[in-house]
């Protein structure tokens, strides 16, 4: 998500990453995986055992498989739109909202993508607290302690405007969390290798049907990144490959987190966590491991909040208030009175996310509902929407009627899957 902080009109975090198309197949494959995957594949375990194994893998890959549609959706869409003299310009999400509902569907598309961002960085914050407690507890910190403990490093380090700066750090956080799976998985075959292993003992389907829409919504989770798929088809320098690599990509992802999801229930069955890396032995290398992670999601928590921050301030640039801020009358730039009200919003809301995070009362709770409410809405109820709106006259019945399915049970799961989230299964 690159930097945009000359473009005052649109929401950065929506933006087209490239309009020359520069980049080569093996660079877009590896950025469709790294978009897509994230820490909410260490929750995969804790699916399972809510679903049941086979109603967990099952679940993953409908939900790969709906996902990697609706994607195609949204470029069929875009390229619809594309090939009207009118509409050339429309080339975000946001753009295809406004094109299907006016400037409702621009708003709504962009609030959702704004709150799934903020819902991430949230995640990151759950995900660094409870790790750090279970490392230190015998200091008897809880979760909550270590969220804000780390808080002002986060303020200072979203004081920094370059990403590139930080984007070692991204890769730092990639490396651990291959090394945390590599890790997870060595721990998963030691257990199911061992004498008290029992297969009977781990459920296929569960009997608790509210499990099946909590870990639905972990899964929708788990394939994040949908509103980066124009960006990443409009940067290819062959945009015509794009639908067989997606599909190479979402093959590879959905057949590791099935397999990962699987083997980790079966190692600890009820006991396994909603992070799978608090059910690991408390020594040296699982220690050096979730250290890693979480130092990791720390310096990529700055990556992941960027875009809200940018959002956030060109509302503020807009504002009455900040407009009659004095300027500098050499090149009318922004005083430092003006840039110490921006770095005092990012403050604010780190701050905001931070105590958010606090009382989040687990992270396989919060993720469930962030993939059950915004991140289904943006995966599967937009794009069916506006394919509808834009192509439906042309599409054949079973067309029609597919993406009315998905529409229809996008909603239903949104509405049950929050419930499921809210009241636990």
């Amino acid at each position: 998500m690159a930097h945009q902080a000359d473009k005052t009109t649109e929401v950065p975090l929506l933006q087209s990453s490239s309009s020359s198309g520069t980049a080569s197949s093996y660079q877009t494959l590896g950025n469709i995986i790294v978009s897509i995957v994230g820490t909410g594949v260490l929750g995969l375990p804790f699916a399972f055992k809510v679903a049941g194994w086979a109603a967990g893998a099952l679940g993953v890959i409908i939900v790969g498989l709906s996902t990697y549609y609706c994607m195609l959706l949204l470029i069929q869409c875009r390229d619809n739109l594309a090939s009207e003299e009118e509409s050339k310009e429309a080339k975000t999400y946001g753009d295809l909202g406004f094109k299907c509902m006016g400037t409702t569907g621009r708003y709504l598309t962009e609030f959702l993508i704004f709150i799934s961002q903020c819902g991430g960085s949230v995640a990151y914050l759950v995900f660094i607290g409870q790790n750090l407690s279970s490392i230190f507890k015998s200091h008897n910190f809880t979760s909550s302690s270590f969220i804000f403990l780390v808080i002002p490093l986060q303020i200072v380090l979203s004081w920094i405007n370059s990403l590139s700066s930080l984007s070692p750090f991204s890769i730092f956080a990639n490396i651990c969390n291959v090394l945390a799976m590599a890790l997870v998985v060595k721990q998963d075959v030691q257990m199911i290798a061992g004498e008290d292993f029992s297969f009977g003992d781990r459920e296929a389907i569960t009997s608790h049907i509210g499990g099946l829409p909590f870990a639905g919504g972990m899964a929708v989770f788990c394939f994040e990144g949908f509103g980066m798929t124009l960006a990443l088809e409009s940067s290819m320098k062959e945009r015509g490959r794009f639908s067989k690599l997606l599909a190479q990509a979402f093959t590879g992802v959905t057949l590791v987190y099935v397999l990962f999801g699987f083997f980790g229930y079966m190692a600890y069955g009820d006991q396994t966590m909603d992070i799978v890396t608090l059910n690991l032995p408390h020594n040296w290398s699982s220690i050096v491991v979730q250290m890693g992670l979480c130092l990791g999601l720390i310096f990529t928590f700055p990556i992941m909040v960027h875009p809200v921050h940018e959002i956030v301030e060109q509302k503020l640039k807009k504002s009455t208030w900040f407009q009659k801020l004095p300027r500098r009358a050499s090149d009318n730039s922004m005083t430092n009175f003006a840039k110490f009200c921006i770095y005092i919003s990012r403050a604010i809301l780190v701050l905001g996310l931070a105590t958010l995070a606090s009382c989040v009362p687990g992270f396989g709770a919060f993720v469930s509902l962030v993939g059950s409410t915004v991140c289904a809405l943006l995966s599967f109820v937009l794009p069916a929407s506006f394919h509808l709106k834009l192509l439906g006259s042309s599409l054949s019945f079973w067309r029609r009627a597919l993406d009315l399915f998905i529409l229809s049970f996008g909603l239903v799961f949104a509405v049950y899957g929050a419930y499921s989230s809210i009241v636990g299964v």
